[in-house]
Formats: structure tokens, C-alpha cells, sequence
């Protein structure tokens, strides 16, 4: 059975080289404006909007304060279609996998150091292998858990 996060990071696979792409420092509304030889005040009235509110979204796309229903509307009548992804900087799997084997181990740092506090033995490193292996994997079942701790 394929789990969603391999079904997200198949799809994501073929996004990750956009990451590497940069925003122009301008701004692709601009960038994109100015190439095809539209003024702020042609791109205004195509939004039914007046020259300093394109100055204003521009500049709003610079600074990251643009919404993205106004990039969309923006895009549209640029006559191009906005994209919008979250790409992670590494696989979902990858991440889930790390979480739970740092979860893993903090609980079972925990439950040694009780052991030795209590004059219990602590199991040996093959058996803790197992164990941490066999929390992994009862965490990875229930990702939400992954998350509530720091």
C-alpha cells in the first residue's frame, strides 16, 4: 500500500528543480509586465485597477505582503497562470522518518534513564535497536503524534 507521503513526494519529485528558481528581484509581475511592453497603467486597466495600485501589487510581490488571489488576478491578466507549491527541501518520508527516530529516541533516553534510576537493567544494544525500530514504526503509522512534541 503506497502511504501519501510516497504519493505527495512522486508528484513533488518533478517540482524540486523549480525551488532552484528565483524570483526576479523585481518580481515576476514586473519581470513578466515589462517583457511583454505593458505599463503599469495598461496592466491597471486590464485589472480595472488605477496605475498606483500595480505600482502598490508589485511592490506588495517584492516584499511578500501580496495576497495570492491578487498574484492570481495579476497573472491572469498577464495572460499567465500562477503556481503555487510547496516544495520540501527534502522528501516527506525523509522527514517523518528523521521526526520519528528523533521521537523514538528521546522516549527511550527517557525510559533507560528510569531504569537506572530504579536499579532495572537496561536492555542490550541489540534489543534497544529493535525496540527503537519497532517505536519508529508504531510512530510512523500515526504521523499526527510526530508533531505534538518539540
Amino acid at each position: 500500500m503506497v502511504t501519501a507521503h510516497e504519493q505527495l513526494d512522486k508528484r513533488l519529485l518533478a517540482l524540486r528543480p523549480l525551488a532552484q528558481t528565483l524570483r526576479p528581484s523585481r518580481g515576476w509581475v514586473r519581470a513578466v509586465r515589462e517583457t511583454l511592453g505593458m505599463t503599469t497603467r495598461q496592466l491597471g486597466a486590464r485589472l480595472g485597477v488605477s496605475q498606483p495600485r500595480i505600482i502598490k501589487l508589485e511592490k506588495g510581490e517584492v516584499d511578500g505582503s501580496i495576497t495570492l488571489g491578487s498574484l492570481e488576478r495579476a497573472a491572469r491578466a498577464l495572460g499567465c497562470r500562477l503556481v503555487y507549491v510547496l516544495v520540501p527541501e527534502k522528501p516527506l518520508g525523509d522527514t517523518l522518518r528523521e521526526r520519528a527516530l528523533l521521537i523514538a529516541d528521546r522516549q527511550l533516553t527517557s525510559v533507560e534513564q528510569t531504569m537506572r534510576l530504579e536499579d532495572q537493567g537496561v536492555p542490550d544494544k541489540g534489543r534497544h535497536k529493535e525496540v527503537r525500530q519497532q517505536l519508529v514504526e508504531e510512530l510512523l503509522r500515526r504521523p499526527a503524534r510526530l508533531w505534538d512534541e518539540l
